[in-house]
């Protein structure tokens, strides 16, 4: 089997691929269009799962694994449903796990970043812009890239996102659409004084809120008692959005566009903060403080779009992983966990010696089952969010309530 495989993307799942694959002895070399590895930070926290997790514990060397658990935030993994007036409607409790492993972690994206970006110097290449790809006589694929030069391997795998240039070329019928809804989200900053001034329940852990209809917030604790300043989890940019170093308490308002104004996309982040205020005057004065007190500069707007699943596709020396081919709204927060799966799962394929088309026709037969079915829980996880009149709102809120005096049937609904 060849051992030379080329990665085309260095977002979570393609370094994560990178590190496993290196694990295993085999030749990686990842192509990333960025020119540094500050030119694309993204400023908001990430949850990571047990499947996300398992997978960074599996792919990185265990220092690396370690640089991970010491920058993660701390802070209970409780989830809670609550009304717009912070009423509790049902609390999910998820204590912490023996094995870390197994356990549920928030991380700045930044900070992952830089963890998946240790020991890679000589894999990762910047400033490698693809553009297209040519299949060779002897089985080979020959990439092309925007500077003119051009690289051969004998794998390729696409994990450049969810505008994906391979995938357009090997799988031109697998869309992604605009799923019509748009959020909003801020970081409102955590100190032992705001902390004061906000309801417990939005300072110990992760929440959903639910209005009357229309809209939806969610909302995080990101909470860093011991941010290093230098080395993996130091901030590598100026300002508040970028700032990986401090606590704070991320939160997204979602609805359909047609509720936002109609300038909506060429707001500031003042100007997107000060809307979101106007939509929620009627909410409890801690959520409305939320994000009235944010730093606008950490405010951006996010239009959510989704994959439109497609059937098995014969297999061949070029794969793909996470928004390359399963890209979904994060409203579920399991996109990243999800390409980090598919990096575990390949990395293990392809590490296993025999037929390499046959290794990466198991990985995708595998990752359509779960990578789909998360495309499609993510979407309804979406519309939920945002979607139903008063009449349905006011029977899923029913439904939390009764499931939350029930131990047993929340035992049942939320296993």
């Amino acid at each position: 089997m060849t051992n030379d495989i080329a990665i085309i993307g260095g977002g979570i799942g393609g370094l994560c691929l990178a590190h496993g694959l290196r694990k295993a002895g085999l030749d990686v070399t990842v192509y990333e269009r960025d020119r540094t590895p500050a030119d694309r930070l993204q400023g908001y926290r990430v949850h990571i799962d047990p499947h996300g997790a398992r997978a960074l514990r599996d792919c990185l060397p265990p220092h690396l694994w370690q640089a991970f658990l010491d920058t993660t935030g701390q802070g209970g993994q409780d989830f809670g449903f609550l009304t717009e007036q912070l009423d509790l409607l049902a609390l999910i409790e998820t204590p912490p796990a023996a094995d870390p492993a197994d356990d549920h972690h928030s991380v700045s994206r930044i900070t992952l970043r830089q963890v998946l970006l240790s020991d890679l110097d000589d894999v990762v290449r910047f400033g490698r812009a693809y553009e297209r790809y040519e299949r060779l006589p002897d089985g080979r694929v020959r990439l092309f890239f925007a500077d003119g030069a051009s690289e051969t391997a004998g794998i390729v795998v696409a994990a450049d996102g969810g505008n994906s240039r391979v995938r357009r070329q090997y799988l031109p019928h697998a869309r992604r659409v605009d799923t019509g809804i748009t959020t909003v989200a801020g970081k409102f900053p955590l100190t032992e004084r705001t902390r004061r001034l906000l309801s417990p329940r939005l300072v110990d852990g992760p929440n959903n809120v639910i209005p009357p209809s229309g809209l939806g917030l969610f909302c995080a604790p990101h909470d860093l008692s011991d941010a290093p300043a230098t080395g993996i989890g130091r901030t590598e940019q100026e300002g508040a959005l970028m700032d990986n170093g401090s606590s704070y308490i991320l939160w997204a308002v979602g609805a359909a566009l047609d509720r936002f104004p109609g300038d909506i996309s060429e707001m500031s982040g003042q100007q997107l903060r000060d809307a979101v205020s106007a939509m929620i005057t009627s909410w409890h004065p801690d959520l409305r403080r939320l994000v009235a007190d944010s730093d606008p500069d950490t405010v951006s707007l996010l239009p959510i779009r989704t994959s439109v699943p497609v059937d098995a596709w014969e297999p061949s020396t070029i794969t793909l992983l996470g928004d390359a081919i399963h890209s979904m709204t994060p409203m579920r927060g399991i996109g990243a966990n999800t390409a980090l799966r598919d990096a575990r799962l390949l990395a293990q394929a392809l590490a296993g010696g025999g037929d390499p088309v046959q290794a990466i026709g198991r990985y995708e037969a595998e990752m359509r089952g779960y990578g789909f079915t998360a495309v499609r829980d993510s979407l309804r996880a979406a519309e939920q969010f945002v979607g139903g009149g008063r009449l349905a709102r006011f029977g899923f809120k029913t439904f939390l309530r009764t499931v939350q005096r029930v131990p047993s049937l929340k035992a049942k609904v939320f296993a």
